[in-house]
């Protein structure tokens, strides 16, 4: 199958965003508990950067269903479900990009109850998630296009 109205630039563009926030969330991975806790701006750019993540993985999938499945949903939750059943990522895959969305609503929604300490145990635990996307939309990809 190739997806002849997929925005090559546009998916890349997004998925190079989600690397560089990937990035940025490293540095802040690497301080211990107590240093990321003292200064109030690192969870704020924890928070920051893993939304606007999370928000680019989004885009590409709502994308990808779109151009090539004529999905139209806006719901997130239905597109993680949705790349998952059309084998654009892995079944058990889609099932943490919809605890992604989950918590991509709580963060635009019910940003009052984001806690510093979950957005540190989040960095410590799941920030890899972050690259699993980018490596199943490359396989994905590069199943599905013609070669450039």
């Amino acid at each position: 199958m190739v997806i002849a109205k997929l925005n090559e630039k546009r998916v890349f563009d997004a998925l190079n965003i989600i690397g560089e926030f990937y990035e940025k969330l490293k540095k802040l991975q690497k301080l211990d508990r107590v240093e990321f806790l003292a200064d109030e701006r690192n969870p704020a750019a924890a928070e920051s950067f893993l939304r606007r993540a999370v928000e680019a993985i989004f885009d590409v999938g709502r994308h990808i269903l779109s151009k090539g499945f004529a999905f139209k949903s806006l719901e997130y939750k239905e597109v993680a479900q949705t790349l998952g059943e059309k084998g654009i990522v892995d079944k058990a895959y889609a099932q943490v990009l919809i605890k992604m969305a989950g918590y991509r609503n709580r963060m635009v929604h019910f940003y009052k109850e984001i806690q510093p300490e979950e957005l540190y145990d989040i960095l410590q635990n799941h920030l890899e998630d972050l690259l699993r996307f980018l490596d199943e939309i490359r396989r994905f990809l590069k199943k599905t296009q013609k070669p450039l």
